[in-house]
């Protein structure tokens, strides 16, 4: 077409964002989601509906139904105690959860859900899991550019050249 503009070979290419792009500080919270305590929930009743629709005799079926019930119950309402936290990364330095520093800090994706594994300062493995609910994605995309390359991420190709 003789009357088409032409596009630039600097503007059409996309090139992927550098993990080295970051130099600030990011403040990301943390809190349970109403996704994963409906779901826990969900979980928790199908599975007695489940017992109960079993050829089990109903002497079995019927205990074993509440106490699935009551598990899921146990589930939901341990995930919705749990306190917010405050996650801070700055370019360079361990992150920090709630003003702590986090040894060992691990953060892996599973398409929107984000999940983090960390050491606290007595040793002991704490994680947290963003849900979409929790963590729309201009967020998304900040955690991504402020946490820590994890050491896998890291390793060279595994195929011969």
């Amino acid at each position: 077409m003789p009357n088409s503009t032409r596009s630039s070979a600097a503007s059409a290419r996309s090139l992927p964002p550098d993990r080295n792009a970051f130099h600030g500080t990011a403040r990301i919270d943390w809190r349970p989601s109403r996704w994963l305590g409906a779901a826990i929930a969900l979980l928790g009743v199908s599975a007695s509906c489940a017992l109960l629709a079993s050829d089990l005799p109903a002497r079995i079926a019927w205990p074993a139904a509440v106490c699935a019930w009551a598990y899921g119950a146990w589930l939901l309402w341990r995930e919705h105690s749990r306190s917010p936290r405050t996650f801070v990364f700055r370019a360079g330095a361990t992150p920090l959860v709630d003003a702590e520093a986090a040894a060992d800090f691990r953060l892996h994706w599973r398409g929107p859900l984000a999940f983090a594994r960390w050491r606290d300062g007595r040793g002991r493995w704490q994680h947290c899991a963003w849900w979409p609910d929790m963590l729309p994605a201009p967020r998304r995309r900040e955690l991504r550019l402020a946490a820590p390359v994890s050491r896998d991420a890291v390793r060279g190709a595994s195929m011969a050249p």
